[in-house]
């Protein structure tokens, strides 16, 4: 296990966050703290969550804490990892690439997105293979095919299908700064980049980020306009039985569903063989109106924790917030918004810092309930 060091001081991710708002413009932090219409399920991701409550067990003989935990056969050395996150290298520039080696030194899962600004190639020489790939589903079955072939060649122990962007969130602030599809620089953006000159320095150096995983399959020199067309022709996030069956028949490795919300979905997940399923609501990005996280992993876990791997995301923030969630039932979290608060704050340093920061708080909550491993978690369960 990498030794947990931290950068002192910034000891959460709250106080990453607020760094991180006075590194990058405004049009690129409200693209990564932002959800959808008015926010109110990016919020009550989190605050339900910390609703989930603890109970130590003081007297009981302890002989210290590991977090590794064993998923699909790997042992990692946390119960968390980096989800996968669109236009990473928009709000910092490279940030894929750090935080696919931070993951690899620490262990932990990176997951890789289809529409980031790496390529599946890259990650998986920064992991050595060992990185996840989310794929978007696209349009043509030749598409999809290729981009499949590609995460085999690079020896991606996990493909993750994305199930809950049947339709692209409507996310005001993103509409005003330019970045919904089709996206547009106006003034303004160019005047907020000017006030960030090490984000517009590293931009110059890495140079202006783009969908590195489509670049062998799109026109040379589109506009921007061009360009939203092109995704919009390209992709359709909108996923059903008759979409998954060939993809678990191409695919040798596992197989892991992410967004799901409900035991129907989950259902659907284990009939059709798929070997995880990520309980999501997209951070709060999709659907204002649907629950927390939290809710549906309780019970989804509750009932089909024995026949498929049941992980969450969205609203997590904090390793006391992963001990809330594995104690509800998770066996592995991930987190995105916390790894990106980590990398826009402090560059090339931010992964490192932000997986030890959360491994720190993991250790020190475990530690506090005298809980040994994680798996032990949902022991100390307050239940309701």
């Amino acid at each position: 296990m990498k030794e947990i060091k931290i950068n002192t001081n910034y000891p959460s991710i709250e106080d990453l966050r607020t760094k991180a708002s006075k590194m990058i413009p405004k049009f690129a932090f409200e693209y990564l703290d932002g959800g959808c219409n008015e926010d109110v399920n990016l919020h009550r991701n989190t605050s339900e969550l910390r609703e989930v409550q603890l109970t130590p067990q003081y007297l009981r003989n302890f002989n210290g804490t590991s977090l590794k935990t064993k998923l699909f056969g790997i042992e990692y050395d946390a119960p968390f990892g980096i989800a996968p996150v669109g236009l990473q290298g928009l709000m910092w520039p490279n940030s894929p690439e750090i935080l696919a080696k931070a993951a690899f030194e620490h262990n932990i899962p990176f997951v890789l997105s289809t529409v980031t600004t790496t390529s599946i190639e890259r990650a998986a020489e920064l992991t050595e293979g060992r990185a996840w790939f989310q794929l978007y589903h696209p349009t043509e079955d030749s598409l999809r095919d290729d981009i499949i072939k590609r995460a085999e060649a690079a020896e991606c122990p996990v493909l993750v299908i994305l199930c809950d962007v049947p339709s692209f969130g409507f996310r005001p602030r993103d509409i005003r700064n330019g970045l919904a599809m089709p996206p547009k620089m106006n003034l303004t953006n160019i005047l907020q980049a000017f006030g960030r000159p090490s984000w517009s320095l590293q931009t110059l150096k890495h140079g202006i980020p783009n969908f590195a995983n489509l670049v062998p399959y799109m026109p040379k020199n589109l506009d921007l306009k061009q360009l939203g067309k092109f995704m919009d022709q390209t992709f359709s996030g909108r996923l059903n039985e008759e979409k998954i069956k060939p993809i678990r028949d191409m695919w040798k490795g596992k197989i892991v569903l992410k967004g799901v919300a409900s035991h129907f979905d989950a259902e659907q997940a284990i009939r059709l063989g798929l070997d995880g399923i990520i309980v999501s609501n997209h951070g709060g990005r999709q659907l204002d109106a649907g629950e927390s996280s939290i809710k549906p992993l309780t019970s989804i876990a509750e009932k089909y924790g024995d026949q498929i791997e049941v992980m969450m995301d969205s609203g997590i923030r904090s390793g006391p917030d992963v001990a809330r969630a594995l104690a509800s039932g998770a066996k592995f979290t991930f987190m995105g918004r916390s790894f990106m608060y980590g990398v826009t704050a402090l560059g090339k340093k931010g992964g490192n810092h932000t997986i030890s920061l959360l491994k720190a708080e993991l250790q020190q909550v475990m530690e506090q309930l005298c809980c040994e491993n994680v798996d032990d978690l949902p022991k100390h369960l307050v239940m309701k």
